[in-house]
């Protein structure tokens, strides 16, 4: 099995510099990518910023309670752990590992 390697992008000081406020999905620009960083249960997720089904922005969703990302457009669920469509549909959307380290918060890319 090949080890995969990751171009780890800073993205933040700390949690609270990230800007979550009342939300649990913010949007984070990483030079030319678009990524979705989500806040679940004291745990950050990253994932593709555009539902991999119609397009719609991932960012105007919501968590649900089961720590799925749900799209915005027709409700279709993704695994923040996995990405994977959890409602059936067939759709799976990109996940990003995703570090706290002693200087900040970094996505692999």
């Amino acid at each position: 099995m090949a080890i995969r390697e990751y171009n780890w992008t800073f993205v933040a000081s700390s949690i609270e510099s990230l800007g979550f406020g009342n939300y649990d999905i913010i949007q984070a620009e990483l030079g030319e990518k678009t990524i979705c960083i989500a806040k679940y249960k004291d745990t950050l997720y990253a994932f593709q910023s555009k539902c991999p089904h119609a397009g719609a922005k991932m960012v105007m969703g919501y968590i649900d309670l089961q720590g799925n990302a749900v799209c915005p457009l027709h409700r279709f669920k993704f695994s923040l752990k996995n990405g994977y469509n959890t409602t059936g549909e067939g759709y799976n959307m990109k996940t990003f590992p995703i570090e706290i380290k002693e200087d900040g918060i970094y996505v692999g890319l």
